[in-house]
């Protein structure tokens, strides 16, 4: 029997930080999320800020109004964010750890230590038709919390595989890999659907695009940057067809 197709999730959030730079309206994540379409994106992934320092609340509401593909929405569990989106009723929602002072999501969330609150925190989203996915390390004890409040997705963090690929870390990057492997079987196992994503490049997509557990990664800083060398379509066809060529090996 052959897998699961793996699914591209874009974030687009980038193209609207070099918009932000300057202000005014170019370059436009909608038309990001369109040519993601278009090159073969799944589905178009933005992280709303409570700063807003990239995408706004104008960005989701062009985003629902005219995006044909799934949008998963990135948000932290705050009552503004749960409010937002049970406004928009996405299709998907993924809950991540986040601080004002941080660069870009620098961790999982800690779901162990915070499972009544997240319980309740997720339950409207889940009665709104939302699926629930939970941003976390590779980490059997928080993947045994997100599967008990309810969650219906995890999204494993790559980012510590990535990182230690790109320093040369090559003892410490297998080692990372390895713990994505087991730890996608083991949510699996529990009848979580499982994503992975952060920091993933041409370099790394590959064996983290082999695990059979894995249904989607979600990718975008990378895919913003290299659009400024190949532009936004052929970058995204590359990615797709690394995934494609590791999933069918």
């Amino acid at each position: 029997m052959s897998e699961p197709a793996l699914r591209l999730g874009v974030n687009i959030d980038h193209v609207a930080t070099v918009r932000n730079a300057r202000g005014g309206a170019y370059p436009d994540p909608l038309r990001a999320a369109k040519l993601a379409q278009e090159a073969g994106a799944d589905g178009i992934t933005a992280h709303l800020r409570e700063d807003r320092r990239h995408i706004s609340d104008a960005d989701i509401e062009g985003l629902m109004a005219t995006l044909s593909l799934p949008l998963n929405f990135e948000m932290a569990a705050t009552d503004e964010m749960q409010a937002i989106a049970l406004r928009h009723r996405p299709h998907a929602v993924c809950i991540v750890p986040e601080r004002r002072e941080e660069r870009t999501t620098e961790g999982g969330l800690e779901v162990a230590r915070e499972e009544n609150r997240l319980a309740h925190f997720i339950a409207p989203l889940r009665e709104a038709g939302c699926r629930v996915s939970i941003f976390i390390a590779a980490d059997s004890k928080q993947i045994e919390a997100a599967h008990r409040i309810g969650a219906q997705v995890i999204e494993l963090h790559t980012g510590a595989y990535c990182d230690a690929h790109a320093e040369e870390r090559f003892e410490e990057r297998d080692a990372e890999l390895a713990r994505l492997t087991e730890m996608a079987t083991f949510a699996h196992s529990l009848g979580l659907e499982v994503h992975a994503g952060h920091g993933l490049t041409y370099d790394t997509v590959q064996p983290v695009a082999a695990l059979p557990e894995v249904r989607e990664l979600n990718i975008g800083h990378f895919l913003v940057g290299e659009a400024i060398f190949r532009g936004l379509d052929p970058a995204i066809r590359e990615m797709r067809r690394l995934m494609d060529d590791a999933r069918a090996a």
